[in-house]
């Protein structure tokens, strides 16, 4: 797989405060056509926010962000258009059928053959009989799996996909995760945040391992390792245990200032 020159994501001191409480200290990434690139952590590590920044779902303190060309700062409405997102936690419409809620989101991406299309999506899922029943009363992998035939209806360019796989059994884990794999042999590119680093380990390309908002390191799965017998397990205790350590470290530091 040939990775493409110019980056689909560009972040440049990317940050992210609450009042006092830095949820994503100052980062740069750049993801580019073609790759699979994966954040994983810890829950609680800083994933989602990276997530929503760079989706123009929230707003940062600090940095610039650019995805497909387009200013996510300035114009996220913009990248939303253009981008296939499947959000941590969120679901389809409460009132709203699968089918339904497939026309909507086909019809706002301009979907070719439409009908066909949802069809082809529901029947991908196994969801032909909760088709015509509202979403409010389908199971959290029903609804997760409207959510992700919503993201990939119409094949979009760049995917970001926050804990994609949280509420899918086994067996359409494995069928997801193969027809990702696809896309980008097809010219696709995914961000993909989870703290699964099995995945990291069967798809990613590139990935980055995050914790306490900031990033430990980065690079490819092979180059992040220090020697040939460890794993990826190993590397992420190694890093975020560490970063457990040194945030313990400053907690006792600073209380011991304040005693001063």
């Amino acid at each position: 797989m040939e990775v493409g020159d110019a980056p689909l994501v560009k972040a440049e001191d990317m940050a992210k405060k609450y009042g006092d409480f830095i949820a994503l200290h100052p980062l740069n990434v750049e993801v580019h056509s073609g790759e699979f690139f994966g954040v994983f952590g810890p829950n609680g590590a800083g994933k989602s926010t990276f997530i929503k920044l760079l989706t123009g779902q929230l707003r940062p303190s600090k940095g610039s962000i650019e995805v497909l060309g387009v200013d996510a700062v300035a114009d996220p409405q913009k990248v939303k258009a253009n981008i296939g997102i499947v959000p941590e936690s969120e679901s389809p419409p409460s009132f709203l059928t699968p089918v339904e809620f497939l026309e909507f989101v086909a019809k706002l991406r301009t979907v070719p053959d439409m009908k066909n299309e949802v069809e082809h999506w529901i029947e991908w899922f196994g969801l032909e009989e909760k088709r015509d029943t509202m979403c409010k009363d389908l199971s959290k992998g029903q609804r997760q799996k409207v959510m992700l035939a919503a993201a990939f209806i119409h094949k979009p360019k760049l995917m970001f996909l926050d804990e994609p796989f949280a509420n899918l059994d086994p067996i359409y884990q494995r069928k997801c995760r193969q027809w990702l794999l696809d896309h980008v042999k097809q010219g696709g590119t995914i961000f993909l945040c989870s703290h699964v680093l099995e995945m990291a380990e069967r798809m990613c390309n590139r990935m980055a391992i995050i914790n306490n908002g900031k990033v430990l390191a980065a690079g490819t799965v092979k180059g992040l390792k220090q020697a040939d017998e460890e794993t990826l397990e190993d590397v992420f205790i190694r890093l975020v245990g560490h970063s457990i350590e040194d945030a313990e470290r400053q907690t006792r530091t600073d209380g011991d200032h304040e005693e001063e």
